[in-house]
């Protein structure tokens, strides 16, 4: 594993660096996981020496806005519906993995951003591959930055 030392000091996200021990550290717990590691393992069979390099890119483009990352993560997840199940529970999961490593690794605004990021992803790519109401929809479920986002991001489509 790729992970620091719990005895060092953590320091925030600060770019590609950080993106890739992020990454690195977050797909290992994937691969030795018993819920959502055999999506990865038996059923997609990923290329990891191509895929990695396309999670560092859509991070970095996530948290930075310069990573470069064209793709389609719908689709992709879509794709997997009628080979596997892609119930809440596996994003559930995939959150709460991601959530810990940053935790693990990382600490400061970029780490608590990058987070709020995965939830939103995980909403996002659930609702639409699955069929089911988007849960940020629900205006009572939404925190105050998320609130302001989705202002803002009305605001631009009027």
């Amino acid at each position: 594993m790729s992970e620091r030392s719990t005895d060092a000091k953590r320091t925030d996200i600060l770019g590609r660096d950080e993106i890739v021990v992020l990454v690195d550290s977050f797909y290992d717990r994937v691969r030795a996981d018993d819920v959502i590691g055999p999506i990865f393992n038996e059923v997609v069979e990923l290329d990891w020496s191509a895929h990695l390099p396309k999670m560092y890119a859509f991070w970095q483009t996530v948290l930075f806005r310069d990573g470069g990352f064209r793709g389609d993560p719908i689709g992709k997840h879509a794709r997997l519906v009628p080979m596997t199940d892609m119930g809440r529970d596996k994003f559930d999961r995939w959150l709460e993995l991601f959530s810990a490593t940053v935790d693990d690794l990382f600490e400061g605004e970029n780490a608590e951003h990058i987070k709020r990021c995965a939830a939103d992803m995980a909403n996002v790519i659930h609702s639409k591959i699955n069929g089911v109401a988007d849960p940020r929809v629900d205006s009572s479920k939404l925190n105050d930055e998320q609130r302001a986002r989705y202002a803002k991001y009305r605001g631009s489509r009027s």
